[in-house]
Formats: C-alpha cells, sequence, structure tokens
C-alpha cells in the first residue's frame, strides 16, 4: 500500500500529532510507501528510502487556533506543490485526519486526482466551538441565552464537520458513540479505532518515590474544556476532609495554568514533559485524574494503565472506553460524582491497590505495531474497494 498521509498535527504536542508520529516511524521501520504531509516551519520535501516527507510552512494569514496551533487562510499556495508531489508518489489511499488547513488542501487534491480517501475522527472540533464561543459572550449574556448560542454553533459545527468527511469512503472513529454519530449524519461506513503506546517507555518500574505522599495526577492540555478547574474543587474537599499528606502533579501547558498555579495549595507544575520524563511521572502518581467531558479517546489513559496507575474518568467522551469500572479505575457521571470518587480513592488504600492491580493488566493497552498493522487493513480495504463508499460494510472493527 501507498499511502498519502495529511494530517493535522505533527510537531504539536497533542494527541493529533502523538498519533501522527507514531504512525510515520511505523512506515519509516517497516520501510513502507508513505507520504507524509504537514504544517512546518519551512517548506521543504525530504526523501529516505521510500518515506517521503513535505512540510508546509504557514504565512502570516494564520489564525492562532491553539497555543501552538493556526490556521492557514493561505494554505492554497502550496496547491501546485501537493498536486505535483501526490503525481510523483502515486498514493492507493489518501489519510485525513480532520478539517484542518493541511486536511482540506489534502480532501481537495485527493478528490482532483481521484484517489480515494480515509478520514479519522480525532476531536470534537463542534463541541470545541460551542464551548469557547460560550466563554467568549458569557460576560455578556443571561446564562440559558448562553446554552442556545453554544447548542447553536455545536450544531452548525457539526454540520461542517459531517460534510468535510462525507468525501471520505471509509470513516474512523475513537469510540461507539462516534462510530454511531458518524454513520448517521454521514452515511457512510464507520470503524472503530484505537490507539497505541510505547510498552518499553511505561511501565511501572519507572517509579522512583519511595515517600507515602498520596499523588493525584494529570496529563494533558491546561485548558478549560478539560474541565481542570475540577481539580482545585477535589483539593478543597481533601482539605475540608482533613486530608493534608497528598500533592496533585500535573503535566502539560495551557492558558489554565495560571490559575492553577495561583489557586491550588499543594501542587507541582513541571510543564510539558517527554520520554523517560513523562514515564516517570505517570508511574509516581497514585491516582489519574481526567475530568474532561469532551476528549474522544485519551491516549493519557492507555499511558496511565500501563504504568499503573489507576483513573478516575468522566462517563463523557471516549476514555470511559478504557476504563473497567471497579477494576483498573472509576467511571462518574457528573462533576461532583467526580470528586466522590477522586476522594473515595484517597481515604480507601485496599481500593487503590485494587485499581492499580486492575489498571496493570488492562487488555485496552496496545502496542503501536499492532494498532499500525490493523491501520493497514483498513487502508487495503478503502482502497481496493470500486464500489461507493456508502456500500462499505459498517459492521468491521479497526485499530488506529
Amino acid at each position: 500500500m501507498r499511502v498519502a498521509f495529511f494530517t493535522d498535527s505533527f510537531h504539536e504536542i497533542n494527541g493529533v500529532a502523538h498519533t501522527s508520529r507514531n504512525l510515520d516511524a511505523f512506515a519509516r521501520r517497516r520501510n513502507l510507501p508513505f507520504l507524509s504531509v504537514h504544517a512546518g516551519p519551512e517548506t521543504l520535501l525530504t526523501r529516505s528510502g521510500n518515506h517521503v516527507e513535505l512540510n508546509l510552512k504557514r504565512s502570516i494569514a494564520s489564525i492562532p487556533i491553539e497555543n501552538d496551533m493556526s490556521f492557514d487562510l493561505a494554505f492554497g499556495r502550496h496547491w501546485s506543490t501537493v498536486i505535483e508531489t501526490l503525481r510523483d508518489f502515486k498514493p492507493d489511499v489518501v489519510h485525513l485526519t480532520g478539517p484542518s488547513d493541511v486536511g482540506i488542501l489534502g480532501a481537495t487534491a485527493a478528490q482532483r486526482l481521484g484517489i480515494p480517501i480515509l478520514a479519522s475522527w480525532h476531536t470534537n472540533l463542534h463541541e470545541y466551538a460551542g464551548s469557547r464561543l460560550g466563554s467568549l459572550v458569557s460576560w455578556c449574556t443571561p446564562n440559558s441565552l448562553r446554552k442556545g448560542i453554544e447548542r447553536f454553533a455545536e450544531d452548525r459545527s457539526l454540520d461542517i464537520l459531517a460534510f468535510y468527511y462525507g468525501f471520505a469512503k471509509l470513516l474512523l472513529a475513537p469510540n461507539p458513540e462516534l462510530k454511531e454519530m458518524l454513520e448517521t449524519k454521514t452515511k457512510l461506513p464507520c470503524q472503530l479505532m484505537h490507539r497505541g503506546i510505547d510498552r518499553t517507555l511505561f511501565y511501572p518500574e519507572r517509579r522512583t518515590r519511595r515517600d507515602d505522599t498520596l499523588v493525584f495526577g494529570f496529563c494533558g492540555r491546561l485548558r478549560p474544556e478539560k474541565n481542570v478547574r475540577l481539580l482545585v474543587r477535589i483539593e478543597e474537599m481533601l482539605i475540608a476532609e482533613g486530608l493534608t499528606n497528598y500533592k496533585f502533579l500535573i503535566v502539560g501547558d495551557g492558558n489554565e495554568r495560571d490559575y492553577l498555579a495561583q489557586t491550588m495549595k499543594s501542587v507541582e507544575l513541571p510543564g510539558i514533559l517527554r520520554g523517560e520524563k513523562l514515564a516517570e511521572a505517570y508511574a509516581n502518581m497514585d491516582v489519574f485524574l481526567f475530568p474532561s467531558w469532551t476528549d474522544t479517546f485519551g491516549n493519557v489513559i492507555l499511558e496511565s494503565l500501563a504504568s499503573g496507575t489507576p483513573c478516575v474518568v468522566t462517563s463523557g467522551g471516549g476514555p470511559k472506553f478504557l476504563v473497567n469500572d471497579e477494576v483498573s479505575g472509576l467511571v462518574a457521571s457528573s462533576d461532583a460524582k467526580f470528586i466522590a470518587a477522586a476522594l473515595s480513592v484517597a481515604r480507601n488504600t485496599s481500593l487503590r491497590n485494587r485499581l492499580r492491580e486492575g489498571a496493570l493488566h488492562s487488555h485496552f493497552v496496545k502496542s503501536w505495531d499492532d494498532v499500525f498493522e490493523e491501520l493497514y487493513r483498513a487502508y487495503n480495504a478503502c482502497a481496493s474497494s470500486s464500489l461507493p463508499g456508502r456500500t462499505l460494510s459498517s459492521s468491521a472493527s479497526v485499530t488506529i
């Protein structure tokens, strides 16, 4: 299979970029014909064996989206470069990860050249659109009106996303709820996704702590949609109940970091960690708290479980599909129940030990090689069928 991969993120620090870099590394290890297209610091085409990498520089017309991401309104200037590169590479399938400037250019080019498209859903952008617009107008609108504005923005954003994903023959979704939603909205076949971790990096023997302090952990972007301010409320309840031998270890960066640093009493904020330092941080946590309601999957959950750290997650989004409730962690159906679950684990040593044992034996933890071998079967299914994508079987399941 000759695969052209157009990804939203590659050099950044987020789940999409992490998956993209691992897919790129898998193709290099196996010497597979692979064209990796993404934004980069300069426009540059490089070749190494069967691997081709095309970095495309964004212009001053870029609109900031995250602290390390943007959307270039003038990205179409790379059209001839992309078309020429695709014609030279001759891919069997184009894989898109989302409606970024890179993704839109890739989708348009694939359509022009008649190359089958596989598209994977990674982020609930429609929910982000609703919540962020709601935050912008919250100071000047009553709560009921703000909720209506959020719903309108979310619904219209979802319509736009469905139109974009409708260019594909085959879709990949990170959890069963999104699989059903995409099939309903696009009328296209959609298969389940998964993600992997580096089993040689994340494991419990990385633990260096020997004290009896109870460490609550978090890893991810420190943004409002991650619901990280709930960690403040958890600390307040710990103090109210007289529990003082604790610490929060919050790994990551974002615009909520200053608030957490100024508000929390016992917190360590090391910023973004990578490699062995990140693996050591997971292993040194006693409980991993992930209060987000919007995440579609949650790579950090897998890394935590592989490190032997049980997780407390919400019943929203994808993380609940990675945690066996009462076995490898706890699943909470509201913020109040999330706080109660965190306090329960804090009070009960035997519960922590039982959940830790369950985390170590979680069957959700897979290697990246296993994950991408399944992905290549999906590429083959997408490229080999001469029928329209809507007629492909939607009952199959793959992992990514």
